[in-house]
């Protein structure tokens, strides 16, 4: 009975020693690096299981032990993270464990891709560069701007001035269409925002308005410190039922015609955005205005001037009176000195 007693105890006391010895080392392995020599990616379609994942990493030659892929599954399904993994891109880095990969599977921390739409771009060069990037997921079908606007749910809304410019970051996958809808909420809630705060005295009787307004100061102006001066006179000319007489509202109607230089026959062909021929503002907005843009708009510089020129450097010169524009145009324009 003792020799059978002290033959359990052996026995019980090498399994533990065994199972101590087990846990010691994949303790190890998993903390250890895996082969990864530079920044690489790496993707795990949608429904993929642990196993999958594991499978892929073994066959891609990112284990340095083959018993890392053993105790990495093991891990998981002890830990109960085989069932938490989330599809999609990551970004591997050198040093990152076994551990590490699991706790990104888990995480969801995907890769984020970007996509910019600056401020000024009109819609049809923002809808370019969404259906052109490789890592959006292109769904649209008819890729017309009507039928854009009547798919997020807007047919009877023109497109233009409609959707936030900003940089936006989203994982691989992200279709098209989400990127569209998430920048046309994000500039409806912007104009929401910035229509509530504005003086009911201004003479916009809709938010459209406003929009548009934004717009024309967008292409008008790259000076942060103008904004607020061109929309001033632009303001000031609606209240005296003056023209507008904006250059950008004629090239955005004259569309693909347009072809770097805007002539004299231009500005005499009558057309919705010839604010030369037309009182008031265009029937849409002329661009993607950003924030800034729509602030100048609800917050027009006081004073009494009605014109402005370029300089030729980026600036404008603002005069009061018809007399001194003509000479400012005079002077920066023609060379009058």
């Amino acid at each position: 009975m003792t020799r059978i007693f002290r033959f359990l105890m052996w026995a019980v006391a090498l399994a533990l020693l065994a199972a101590a010895g087990l846990v010691w080392d994949g303790h190890r392995q998993l903390r250890m690096p895996l082969a990864i020599s530079e920044h690489r990616t790496f993707e795990l379609p949608p429904g993929s299981r642990l196993r999958d994942a594991v499978l892929r990493l073994r066959d891609e030659g990112l284990f340095t032990r083959f018993r890392q892929a053993l105790y990495l599954e093991a891990w998981g399904r002890i830990s109960g993270d085989a069932a938490q993994i989330k599809a999609g891109e990551y970004s591997l880095d050198p040093g990152l464990s076994s551990l590490d990969m699991l706790a990104l599977w888990v995480g969801g921390k995907t890769l984020l891709h970007e996509l910019r739409i600056i401020e000024g771009m009109r819609f049809d060069q923002a809808l370019a560069l969404v259906l052109g990037h490789p890592e959006l997921r292109q769904t649209l079908t008819d890729t017309r701007p009507q039928a854009i606007m009547a798919t997020l749910g807007h047919p009877d809304r023109h497109p233009e001035g409609r959707f936030f410019p900003d940089t936006y970051r989203f994982p691989k996958g992200t279709t098209d269409l989400e990127l569209l809808r998430q920048a046309m909420h994000a500039m409806d809630r912007l104009v929401e925002q910035t229509w509530a705060g504005r003086d009911p005295a201004l003479p916009y009787a809709r938010a459209d308005d406003m929009l548009t307004m934004a717009s024309i100061v967008e292409k008008e102006t790259g000076l942060a410190s103008e904004r607020e001066r061109i929309a001033g006179v632009f303001v000031r000319r609606l209240r005296q039922g003056m023209r507008l007489q904006t250059d950008p509202t004629v090239i955005y109607g004259l569309g693909e015609r347009f072809d770097g230089n805007l002539r004299r026959r231009d500005l005499l062909a009558d057309g919705p955005y010839n604010t030369y021929l037309r009182s008031g503002l265009p029937p849409t907005p002329i661009c993607l205005p950003g924030r800034a843009a729509l602030e100048a708009a609800v917050n027009p510089a006081p004073g009494t001037e009605l014109y402005f020129v370029s300089r030729g450097d980026g600036s404008h010169h603002f005069s009061a009176t018809l007399a001194e524009h003509n000479a400012a145009v005079r002077r920066y324009q023609l060379g009058g000195g």
